[in-house]
């Protein structure tokens, strides 16, 4: 949550026993979401339903962004089955030492 708020405004959390759900405005304003489901939780859909719910947490029905890193297969996985789409990348570009 420390980074998600150097980079994010609006930040809030929310928690499924040791796993998280942040959702923030990130670049240009849009809604972004971050998952961390705690390794005892994994492979029994938690990731997914965070995902899901990322969704029905911000206003007004709005979209939600999440950045998912090439290598990370099992996010990739659980926003796939939540309904995102890829869209394409971006990089963040940050001064040495932000």
């Amino acid at each position: 949550m420390v980074r998600a708020r150097l980079f994010r405004s609006d930040v809030r959390v929310w928690t499924a026993g040791a796993s998280v759900l942040v959702i923030g405005r990130g670049l240009a304003g849009r809604w972004e979401a971050a998952i961390e489901v705690d390794g005892q939780a994994r492979n029994a859909g938690l990731g997914r339903s965070l995902a899901r719910s990322a969704r029905h947490l911000v206003p007004g029905n709005s979209p939600v962004w999440a950045q998912v890193a090439p290598g990370n297969a099992a996010s990739l996985r659980a926003f796939l089955a939540a309904g995102y789409r890829p869209v394409g990348g971006e990089v963040l570009l940050t001064p040495h030492g932000a």
